[in-house]
C-alpha cells in the first residue's frame, strides 16, 4: 500500500508539471482546482491512507455512519468527503478535471442523467469495476447495471441508489373530494395507465377542497409518465428521437391536459413556493420517488403527519439515482475500488435506506429486513419497502443518451411556459425544441 502511494504521488507531480507547462491549470482557474485530491497529499497527518470521495448533494454515507464503520474495519484508512451542493456545478467541474487529468477525487459520484455520457465519452478514464473484489453483477437490478456498462462490457460505475416512483397523496383532501383514501383503492384508481391519474384529477376537481389542486405540477406528471417508458429521448442506435418519441408525445399530452384543465398548482419543484405549498396543503398528490419521502416530511411538517400516504404509481418508472466511479489516475485507486465496492454492497445499501431513505439499486438488498420490513410512520405506516421494491422490479431498461438531462429539463421548462405563462401547447413545445437545438448545437 505504501509503495503504491509513493508511485502515485510521483505521477501526480509529473502531471502537475505538465499541466503548468501547457497553461491548462491557469485556464481551469485556481478555484476549480482548489481543495481537490489531485493537489493534496493522500496520506493523512496520522499516517493513514486518505481516500477522497467527491459527491454532489447529500448521499448520506457519512450521516448513516458508513464511513465510521468502514474506518473501524480498515484502521489504516481515513475517508475524506468533498461535497458540491448541486450537480449542475459538480458535473462540469468533473469533466474539466477528467480533461486535465488532475484534480480528481479517488471516488467520483456520477448522476444517472450523466452516466451515459461518461460511459460513452469518458470510459477510458475510469476503472472497470465489473470484476472488483466483492462486486457481483447479480446483486444489482439489471437496468441499473446496464446504465453504467459500456458497449464493450466495461462497468465504469457501481450503482448506489435508485428512484422507483410512487404517488404520495393527502388522505384528508381525497376524503373531502369524495375519492377513496385507502392506499390499495387509491392505487386501483389509476392502475396501469397515467391517463387514469389525470382522470382522477378531473374527478377531484369537481369537488376539490377550496384553494387546493390535484397535483403539484404538470411537469411532475410529465416526468413520472415519460419515465415509465424504455425509449424516450434516444433510440437504441443512439440517435436523438425525442421529437418522434411516442413516450414523449403521450406524456406531453397528459401534461397539457392537466395544465389546461387546471389540475395543478402550477408550481416548479424544488423551489421555495413548492416547499411552502406542502406546509399549506395546497395540493393533493405528487409523484414521489423513494428519496422524496423525507423531503416531503421536512416541508409539510409534523402538523401534517398522517395526512399523507403512499400509493403505487400508475406504471413503474425511475427518477434519479447515482453511481460511484473510480478514475484510472486516482491517487489511491486500489483502496478506492475497495471502498466503492463496500459502500454499494447490499448490506450497506440496506442500511442507507433504513437511515436515510435512499432506495437500493441492489436487488440483493430487497430481502434484507431493513428494506423488506420497512414502513414509514409519517405516511400512516405505509409499507414503503414493499411499495418501492415492487416499483423497482418493474422499471423498464431505459435507453439513456448523453444529453438526457438537457432534453428533460428543457421540455419541463416548455411545460411550465404553458402552465404558468399561459402559452399554448404548441408554443410551449416549439420553445422547448428551439432551446434544445440551441443547447445541443
Amino acid at each position: 500500500m505504501h509503495s503504491q502511494y509513493r508511485r502515485t504521488n510521483r505521477t501526480t507531480r509529473r502531471s502537475a508539471r505538465r499541466l503548468t507547462s501547457l497553461g491548462i491549470a491557469a485556464a481551469l482557474g485556481a478555484g476549480l482546482l482548489s481543495g481537490c485530491a489531485g493537489d493534496d497529499d493522500s496520506t493523512a497527518a496520522n499516517g493513514k491512507t486518505e481516500v477522497t470521495v467527491g459527491l454532489f448533494g447529500t448521499f448520506g454515507f457519512k450521516e448513516a455512519g458508513l464511513y465510521d464503520e468502514y474506518e473501524r474495519l480498515h484502521p489504516d484508512v481515513v475517508i475524506k468527503e468533498n461535497v458540491t451542493a448541486q450537480n449542475a456545478d459538480y458535473y462540469p467541474a468533473l469533466l474539466n478535471h477528467l480533461t486535465a487529468g488532475a484534480g480528481l477525487q479517488d471516488i467520483q459520484a456520477v448522476e444517472v442523467g450523466n452516466i451515459k455520457e461518461v460511459a460513452t465519452l469518458q470510459a477510458d478514464k475510469f476503472v472497470d469495476l465489473s470484476d472488483a473484489a466483492g462486486v457481483k453483477k447479480e446483486n444489482w437490478l439489471d437496468w441499473k447495471w446496464e446504465q453504467a456498462t459500456t458497449d464493450d462490457g466495461k462497468v465504469i460505475g457501481l450503482g448506489t441508489d435508485t428512484g422507483p416512483m410512487a404517488v404520495c397523496y393527502r388522505k384528508d383532501l381525497f376524503e373531502k373530494a369524495g375519492l377513496p383514501t385507502d392506499r390499495k383503492k387509491v392505487s386501483d384508481l389509476w392502475a396501469d395507465d397515467w391517463a387514469k391519474y389525470v382522470d382522477a384529477g378531473e374527478t377531484y376537481a369537481e369537488n376539490a377542497p377550496s384553494g387546493t389542486s390535484f397535483m403539484d405540477s404538470a411537469a411532475g406528471l410529465y416526468n413520472g409518465a415519460v419515465s415509465s417508458h424504455a425509449e424516450r429521448y434516444y433510440d437504441e442506435s443512439g440517435e436523438l428521437v425525442y421529437q418522434d418519441s411516442e413516450a414523449v408525445e403521450t406524456s406531453w399530452d397528459l401534461a397539457m391536459r392537466a395544465a389546461e384543465g387546471k389540475l395543478s398548482a402550477k408550481l416548479q419543484q424544488f423551489t421555495p413556493a413548492w416547499d411552502q405549498a406542502y406546509a399549506n396543503g395546497d395540493f393533493a398528490t405528487v409523484v414521489c420517488p423513494a428519496w422524496m419521502l423525507g423531503y416531503i416530511e421536512s416541508k409539510a411538517g409534523r402538523k401534517n403527519a398522517d395526512t399523507w400516504d403512499v400509493a403505487d404509481a400508475p406504471r413503474p418508472g425511475n427518477w434519479g439515482g447515482s453511481f460511484l466511479a473510480v478514475p484510472e489516475n486516482a491517487k489511491n485507486r486500489e483502496e478506492a475500488v475497495k471502498l466503492a465496492a463496500w459502500l454499494t454492497a447490499p448490506e450497506q445499501q440496506a442500511k442507507l435506506f433504513q437511515k436515510r431513505g435512499s432506495f437500493p439499486s441492489s436487488q440483493a438488498a430487497f430481502a434484507l429486513p431493513e428494506v423488506e420490513e420497512a414502513t414509514h410512520g409519517y405516511y400512516g405506516d405505509a409499507p414503503t419497502g414493499k411499495i418501492f421494491t415492487e416499483a423497482a422490479k418493474g422499471v423498464p431498461v431505459q435507453i439513456l443518451g448523453p444529453k438526457d438531462q438537457i432534453v428533460a429539463e428543457t421540455l419541463a421548462e416548455g411545460i411550465r411556459q404553458v402552465e404558468q405563462q399561459g402559452k399554448s401547447p404548441e408554443e410551449g413545445w416549439d420553445s422547448a425544441v428551439k432551446s434544445i437545438d440551441n443547447a445541443l448545437g
